[in-house]
């Protein structure tokens, strides 16, 4: 192969301006302020734990940038609310939700990772604790205001007011015991460099970016073998209802759908830089009916392979 990484570094420049263009091109539609509602309904997943399930889709004006399964855990000592969504609509919104559904105060809100449908609702919560994990404080901090601009542009009227109120408080990861019920909190990687999970009562597992049910994955900060060890680390634990967050509640074959997708990834990627294949070359190889078909494939897929590739291609040249 004659290129440098230099060459692979510039082209590839070229590369993610076009297709960043071409995926993220989406109008923005204004909506008149009385329709701006995101129909927020709490779905019991478990006797007083609660999941609101967002749209198995790609960010959307249509959607309002509601992609996201946020929850709340009523404890006998307090709620916590597990992510807050993708703007401080959202945010009063599933505060008012859950102010509807339990006589419980909110006494604390969890960001499980970096992302911004995970945190950009939380300025609703600006009177309880906020915590996260060290390396999502950092990652917030550093990329928040990236966040809020792109959401902006994507979901135009959605977003008006928001604006990045980081997280307060460490996460602590272990068990600990509230009120009636028994949290686990486990910190992984592989979706971002922080992925928290919380089994609640060893009953209801809240995943976390880690797995996606019937939509193709994100991967803007992914590394896939720390992800696939995290997918293996989740498996070992005993049965429970799994809220992945994107796509749907309860299916038990979503782990092992979201770990076979990163392994035929891995796989394509690795086998396209051997090859000295080029992005265009690499979207116009067949796909797994299995994964073609997942919700928001069309978009995220290239995604995938502009976030990925590059890094495949320079393992390829130093061998």
């Amino acid at each position: 192969m004659s290129a440098s990484i230099a060459d692979l570094k510039l082209r590839h420049q070229f590369m993610l301006a076009l297709l960043l263009v071409m995926l993220c091109a989406v109008p923005v539609l204004v909506f008149a302020g009385e329709a701006l509602d995101y129909r927020l309904k709490a779905r019991a997943v478990a006797p007083g734990v609660w999941v609101v399930e967002g749209a198995r889709a790609d960010f959307a004006p249509a959607n309002g940038c509601n992609i996201i399964n946020t929850g709340f855990v009523a404890t006998g000592a307090g709620v916590t609310v597990v992510n807050t969504g993708p703007s401080y609509r959202y945010g009063q919104q599933l505060r008012a939700l859950i102010e509807r559904t339990t006589p419980e105060p909110i006494v604390r809100v969890v960001n499980l990772n970096q992302h911004p449908d995970y945190f950009l609702g939380n300025q609703a919560f600006a009177d309880v604790p906020r915590a996260a994990t060290p390396a999502t404080h950092a990652a917030i901090a550093r990329d928040g205001q990236a966040f809020e601009d792109n959401l902006y542009r994507l979901c135009g009227d959605w977003m008006s007011g928001t604006h990045t109120l980081p997280p307060d408080t460490d996460a602590v990861t272990g068990s600990e015991t509230v009120g009636r019920r028994r949290l686990e909190w486990m910190e992984l990687a592989g979706h971002t460099d922080s992925d928290l999970v919380l089994t609640v009562d060893g009953q209801v597992l809240f995943a976390g970016g880690l797995v996606f049910s019937q939509r193709t994955p994100t991967t803007p900060h992914a590394r896939l073998d720390a992800w696939r060890d995290s997918l293996d680390r989740l498996g070992a634990l005993p049965p429970m209802v799994l809220v992945p967050s994107h796509g749907s509640v309860g299916e038990t074959g979503a782990m092992a759908q979201t770990a076979r997708y990163l392994t035929w990834l891995d796989t394509r990627l690795q086998a396209a830089a051997e090859q000295g294949l080029d992005i265009p070359e690499i979207l116009r190889l067949p796909v797994p009916e299995e994964f073609s078909r997942q919700a928001a494939f069309t978009t995220e897929y290239p995604r995938n392979i502009v976030h990925l590739y590059p890094r495949y291609e320079q393992a390829a040249l130093r061998h």
